[in-house]
């Protein structure tokens, strides 16, 4: 752990996520106002009242940026989670059974990847209901189909060492090799993968937010609030750029933290 932070860049990571997790976790009580109050007029600059302003119905944008982290963090986490958790089991399924089930569920998951990852949430969330658990299953299953393609990776390559020998010819189950032979070995490539997973789907909820097809209202992530303040650029009002600056910093601080593992791994595999 202390060789994982020896660098500048994981260390800048580390506490880029850590801020922003405790803003998102301490919002209800550090936010100055409602994030749905009108407490001032429309695009106010900054002031000691207004710390970054207003927005375009004059509520304090520093209350909904903090309310928008807690947002963009939550749905982000949750859908990494189960984006890995579904790569992860259907791809070590599919190796330790084969035949069948490894043919259906790789010829599947090469379809998916073969498609555009936004077009594929686009037509879904046209025809599905648009509610925030459509949201979360919809980009949890593009996530899985990423995860799937290194976990088929790692399974196919520790099917083939001794314990994994061994424990088949001890009659244990498909379940039993999975969950105590295959997951412990592929523990940090995944976790690795699990940060890239993080990364992309804050990515992707405030892309779909933009274009109104994200996070619903009333709540909002931060690509919605920059939706709500794109006109105000052609002001020179700078509402927008505070949330775009925001989700660029998280991507930033997650991507730092996960190239650092990929060293530090990298580092033991060599050794």
């Amino acid at each position: 752990m202390k060789s994982l932070f020896s660098s500048v860049s994981a260390v800048t990571g580390a506490f880029l996520l850590i801020l922003f997790v405790f803003a998102s976790l301490a919002a209800p009580w550090i936010a100055p106002y409602d994030a749905r109050q009108i407490s001032g007029e429309i695009w106010q600059p900054m002031s000691a009242a207004h710390w970054l302003g207003t927005d375009n119905l004059g509520r304090d944008l520093f209350s909904r940026l903090l309310s928008g982290a807690r947002l963009t963090l939550s749905f982000a986490f949750v859908i990494s989670v189960m984006a890995t958790l579904a790569g992860t089991l259907l791809s070590f399924l599919a190796v330790s059974v084969g035949g069948a089930v490894e043919g259906i569920l790789s010829r599947l998951n090469d379809l998916f990847m073969s498609l555009p990852s936004l077009i594929i949430a686009l037509v879904a969330l046209a025809v599905l209901p648009q509610t925030n658990s459509t949201l979360i299953v919809v980009l949890a299953a593009i996530g899985a189909t990423r995860v799937y393609r290194l976990g088929y990776s790692l399974a196919s390559h520790i099917l083939a060492t001794d314990y994994m020998e061994a424990a088949k010819l001890a009659g244990e189950s498909h379940a039993y090799r999975v969950i105590r032979e295959m997951l412990p070995n592929a523990r940090f490539p995944l976790l690795a993968e699990w940060g890239m997973q993080f990364s992309a789907s804050i990515l992707f909820i405030s892309t779909l937010s933009f274009i109104g097809l994200g996070i619903q209202p009333p709540a909002a992530d931060w690509g919605a609030i920059v939706r709500e303040n794109k006109d105000g650029i052609l002001f020179g009002v700078s509402a927008a750029f505070y949330p775009a600056i925001a989700i660029s910093l998280l991507v930033i601080a997650v991507n730092l933290l996960v190239d650092a593992l990929s060293r530090k791994l990298q580092q033991q595999e060599d050794q």
